[in-house]
């Protein structure tokens, strides 16, 4: 695999779970990291864990991204500090599931702003550096959702099922230009998105069912987006889905 060190990795939704794993891990793997997220603290403590554990460099962004004008001022620091961008991992998103009939209708807006929205402006804002570089590489966090539906995720599902189409079209036009995509699909992670479930019906249905079932660590998620970045720059894995293995 090739080395990243010298490489600069943009990672959303940094400040906890998929996407705190994935910056570390890319630093541990070489790279310099910019971190994104709101929780700007959260951001801090983690900068300080990687300097202390991988002494690569990193660079706190508070990041919505929600807003294209912070996404594009995201990228615009991070030319500022490294002068270039090679990575970026689109993972910030929430997954607010709750049944149609409940009609959460805010929570489907907000799904959409953070999950397409999101990785929209996230393309938007690194295309040009990575255009002009010749190279770079974007990689999405979908899910299995985006594979397949389950109830109470009409809406969720709809928002994975549309990061996977926009990977796989990303592809299509900027592979031939020498920048990569891969789209990432985890299985169920132990992180802190079920926390934010506000339907009552749904979170009674989730707890039941949560005691039968094996969750990946977001470690493992954080493995496979490193295994991406890291492949010989002729070669382009444009898809990985990573379920935990239910035992019997």
């Amino acid at each position: 695999m090739a080395e990243l060190k010298g490489k600069v990795a943009i990672v959303t939704g940094a400040s906890s779970g998929i996407g705190e794993a994935t910056a570390l891990e890319l630093a541990r793997a070489g790279a310099d990291v910019v971190l994104a997220a709101r929780r700007t603290d959260r951001l801090e403590k983690l900068a300080a864990t990687i300097g202390r554990e991988t002494g690569a460099q990193s660079l706190v962004v508070p990041t919505d991204v929600t807003k294209r004008s912070d996404v594009e001022q995201l990228v615009e620091k991070t030319k500022e500090r490294f002068g270039r961008v090679d990575i970026l991992v689109n993972n910030a998103g929430v997954m607010l599931l709750s049944y149609l009939k409940n009609d959460h209708v805010d929570e489907w807006e907000r799904m959409v702003d953070v999950n397409i929205k999101g990785v929209l402006f996230g393309v938007h804002a690194v295309m040009p550096t990575m255009l002009e570089q010749g190279s770079g590489h974007i990689v999405n966090v979908s899910s299995v959702a985006g594979h397949e539906i389950f109830p109470s995720a009409a809406v969720y599902c709809a928002t994975k099922f549309a990061v996977r189409a926009f990977s796989e079209g990303i592809e299509k036009e900027l592979s031939r230009l020498g920048i990569r995509v891969t789209n990432i699909s985890p299985g169920a992670v132990a992180t802190e998105l079920t926390q934010h479930i506000t339907d009552q019906e749904v979170r009674d249905t989730f707890l039941k069912g949560s005691k039968d079932m094996v969750f990946l660590d977001a470690a493992d998620i954080a493995a496979a987006v490193v295994y991406a970045v890291s492949q010989p720059e002729h070669v382009n894995v444009n898809e990985v889905i990573v379920r935990p293995v239910q035992k019997k």
